[in-house]
């Protein structure tokens, strides 16, 4: 039982008499900012991004350095995470997506255990009657005009919920373009230094400086969240959770399924529960974090209809809880996790170019199912991808025109540059990984090419058409 183990973990890292107060269900709040890059945050690795809030949290918590995403677009995100379920499955696969009828999400799954419900920021989710959060209040885009995100409601929030836990959730509009929060003169662009995935133009550089003055501002508002729990006086008994949602908008991060935009960043505070300052390389995805945060109310996710069946008939959660690994009982969780993309319905995206992938420890098979035509999206008709071209054409090309397999070592090659797909060497692995991949679509219902030609149907200005 779940309270055994929090009592376990209680008396591991603090004195006895904290036992007396397990009983109570724990507050939690989640964070999520938006189209951030894990490695541009001090706890996974920046030494140029400023991100003291988000320092402090994973210093009192355990960084999880092989969360994933299963879409790296925003909707479809949010909607695996609030369901637990994949994209293809629950409908959402598409971005500006809806998931099918009868999905239960996170808020009824959390009521039923006796929670009050938030959400506050971009919600980006639909049908809005499938999601029963007290909306709190603000914008799914920011265009800097104004207040962003009131975040004083939420603090209400908390205040009226004593005696009751609450969920609450802040989806941030952070680090999402336009860049036009923070302080953008506080980073040089001509100092930035760039990962090996991009190509060095001035217009990547400017454009850097004001993405990463944006993670700053969002540093501020975590540093505002922790200040309202600490005046809350629950900070004992409050989980707080951060997420970098998907990869930024440069190429090969968001709308791709390499690890800059499927791998993210995740943050758990648990006092008492969870030992401060620690990390795990478990690999996890989305899908896992709705059974998790059921566990950590009270709940049995393992016992729960989803109000979908599979592809094998089952009616239970994509994902699984991963508690026994913020507890520190094992420091594994899954050996695969996959993705997928569409480009179908996005702004300015190829008419048809669905991809999916699977990843374990140390390999990445993506397939690239309409591969004879070429990738697009709003990026690919920018002015900084115009600059991309004109000074490493290869590099760009690869952007817009990719094989049907490509297949990369992530130990060896962390930004996925060398596709060794080609290479005899390594036939079987790339036979076993598109079996698994196989097999992950026929679970999840997913029939490819056909399914990517559905895709407009699943997005709610569509849905009297369709």
């Amino acid at each position: 039982m779940l309270i055994a183990c929090l009592v376990i973990s209680a008396f591991r890292y603090k004195n006895p008499d904290a036992i007396v107060h397990q009983a109570q269900k724990p507050n939690i709040i989640f964070i999520m900012g938006d189209d951030l890059s894990m490695n541009d945050i001090g706890p996974f690795g920046s030494k140029q991004v400023h991100t003291p809030n988000l320092d402090k949290l994973a210093a009192e918590g355990m960084c999880i350095d092989n969360m994933f995403n299963m879409v790296p677009v925003c909707s479809p995100t949010r909607q695996s995470l609030l369901t637990g379920l994949g994209p293809v499955r629950n409908g959402a696969y598409p971005n500006h997506t809806m998931i099918y009828d009868g999905i239960k999400t996170l808020p009824v799954y959390l009521q039923a255990q006796g929670y009050n419900t938030a959400l506050i920021g971009k919600r980006h989710y639909a049908p809005m009657e499938a999601y029963p959060f007290d909306f709190l209040g603000g914008r799914d885009h920011d265009n800097g005009n104004g207040i962003d995100v009131d975040l004083s409601r939420a603090e209400q929030y908390i205040q009226q919920s004593k005696g009751k836990p609450y969920f609450l959730m802040f989806t941030s509009n952070q680090p999402h373009e336009p860049w036009t929060r923070g302080d953008q003169s506080a980073y040089d662009p001509e100092k930035i230094k760039l990962k090996p995935n991009m190509v060095d133009t001035k217009i990547t550089r400017k454009q850097m400086a004001k993405y990463f003055a944006e993670i700053t501002y969002l540093d501020s508002l975590v540093g505002v969240c922790l200040e309202m729990v600490k005046r809350s006086g629950q900070e004992e008994n409050t989980i707080i959770l951060f997420a970098t949602e998907q990869g930024n908008s440069f190429p090969f991060s968001k709308w791709t399924l390499y690890d800059q935009g499927l791998r993210s960043g995740f943050i758990v505070k648990w006092p008492g529960k969870v030992k401060p300052n620690t990390r795990s390389a478990a690999m996890m995805q989305y899908c896992d974090i709705l059974p998790t945060l059921i566990e950590m109310a009270g709940g049995k996710p393992e016992k729960m209809n989803t109000g979908s069946v599979d592809g094998l008939g089952k009616n239970g959660f994509d994902g699984k809880s991963f508690t026994n690994v913020l507890f520190g009982e094992t420091n594994h969780h899954s050996d695969f996790v996959y993705g997928e993309q569409t480009t179908r319905g996005i702004i300015k995206g190829s008419d048809a170019y669905a991809i999916r992938s699977v990843r374990t420890a140390q390999y990445l098979y993506i397939r690239n199912l309409n591969f004879k035509e070429k990738f697009s999206n709003v990026l690919t008709s920018s002015n900084l991808f115009k600059q991309w071209m004109d000074t490493n054409p290869e590099r760009s090309q690869g952007y817009v025109i990719r094989p049907e397999e490509e297949l990369y070592d992530v130990i060896n090659d962390p930004y996925n540059l060398n596709n060794i797909a080609a290479d005899a060497k390594y036939s079987n692995t790339k036979k076993l990984l598109k079996n698994q991949l196989a097999l992950f679509m026929k679970q999840q219902g997913d029939k490819g090419i056909e399914t990517e030609m559905k895709a407009l149907s699943r997005q709610p200005k569509n849905k009297e058409e369709n």
